[in-house]
């Protein structure tokens, strides 16, 4: 497979405004943009931000007032036939699915088909207890919130790594801790939660997830990669820091048809789909679907999919994650990614994709943005090109 060579790389991509990029360090004061739009001055911008974070492609959304106020795409889509990003683009998006999971197992909730505090295993038809605290149940709630004191040392693609009657080694998948102490992410508690809406919902998790949360909110995604063009999805790369190289990674599309066609089982076969981390969107739906989330429950459109309450239940912190943020149900804070703002939503990374999206509900604006890869560097919990992408849009539109 071609590797991309940063010493070989073309930034043409980045002279598409024919804007010359030239400047102050990215995150400060954009007053050289003063002369430009704010169209013209976000181009400029974020192609700083793709040349020094070596992104290969990076496409933006941002919410101001509630409705979606810019767009772009920047870079390519698939560097090795030289396809240039475009807006309408899928990527998987990695752990910002986990919201969509936790908007489905919220709809099955106000239906009354699930509850926040039933027992996992009465659900999932196995014991899912840790077994160094047996009495202690482990709820729906707390696998929403990364609390159940499940882990993913054991893989988190195969529901049976926790499950007693089918694994000699299913203990080392619970901590040393009792289920609501402490924190921990945990994306097999999300694969489990996929499987709850399977079981809640006597639908096939892809399905559900279409049905109740795509087709009404007006988006064109899924967490099934056969029933999209593929034609649109972004190509992903992953970096190699001893090379100085990326690699495109297909498997993060990977056709589920055979798996599903050999015999799907509702409530088991769930993570082939990955509600943790499989959801393929472009980032200006995301950002309708984010809407959503700033609307307690209202999409763009007027449509209503979860009530008020259970909404902002998703948005009310559950517990501290060991530094000045907080938890709540697969929708996190963020008060250190712009200064002064109370920021809420989630992160993601996978394959070597990054992505993010994050909104202020009180004062109505939001930010998405997803490269399809990057030399990822970290500050203050989030990859460069996550904060200082978000942080231009902030200061160009929104401050």
């Amino acid at each position: 497979m071609k590797n991309i060579s940063w010493s070989l790389r073309k930034y043409a991509f980045v002279l598409m405004t024919s804007i010359v990029v030239s400047g102050p360090a990215i995150g400060q004061a954009c007053t050289e943009y003063q002369s430009l739009t704010k169209e013209e001055a976000a181009s400029a911008a974020l192609g700083r931000v793709i040349k020094e974070t070596k992104a290969v492609g990076l496409s933006v959304a941002v919410v101001k007032d509630g409705k979606i106020i810019y767009s772009g795409a920047f870079g390519y889509k698939d560097y090795d036939n030289n396809e240039l990003l475009k807006e309408d683009n899928i990527f998987r998006i990695a752990s910002i699915s986990k919201s969509f999971t936790a908007t489905a197992v919220m709809q099955l909730v106000s239906k009354g088909k699930l509850s926040l505090d039933t027992d996992v295993s009465d659900i999932l038809g196995f014991t899912v207890r840790n077994p160094k605290y047996p009495n202690v149940v482990i709820t729906i709630r707390r696998l929403l919130s990364h609390t159940s004191s499940l882990n993913d040392s054991e893989g988190y693609f195969d529901l049976d790594v926790a499950n007693p009657a089918k694994s000699v080694h299913f203990f080392r998948a619970y901590n040393d801790y009792a289920p609501g102490e402490k924190y921990e992410y945990c994306n097999l508690g999300f694969n489990m939660l996929g499987a709850a809406v399977e079981k809640a919902s006597g639908m096939r998790f892809d399905n559900y997830i279409k049905k109740n949360i795509i087709v009404p909110l007006g988006l064109y995604a899924g967490f099934n990669p056969d029933s999209l063009d593929r034609s649109r999805f972004a190509t992903i790369y992953e970096y190699n820091a001893e090379k100085d190289a990326f690699t495109a990674q297909p498997t993060a599309y990977r056709s589920r048809a055979e798996e599903i066609a050999n015999g799907y089982v509702i409530g088991r076969s769930t993570p082939i789909f990955s509600p943790t981390g499989g959801m393929k969107i472009s980032a200006r739906d995301l950002a309708r679907y984010m809407i959503m989330h700033m609307n307690y429950g209202k999409g763009e459109n007027g449509k209503r999919i979860i009530p008020e309450k259970l909404s902002r239940q998703m948005q009310t912190w559950v517990i501290n994650t060991g530094d000045v943020d907080f938890y709540g149900f697969a929708l996190r804070s963020a008060n250190n990614l712009i200064p002064g703002e109370k920021m809420v939503g989630h992160t993601g990374s996978a394959y070597g994709l990054y992505s993010a999206m994050f909104f202020e509900p009180q004062k109505r604006f939001g930010i998405v943005m997803i490269t399809n890869g990057c030399k990822p560097e970290y500050k203050n919990g989030f990859t460069t090109v996550q904060g200082e992408t978000i942080r231009a849009l902030y200061d160009i539109f929104i401050k």
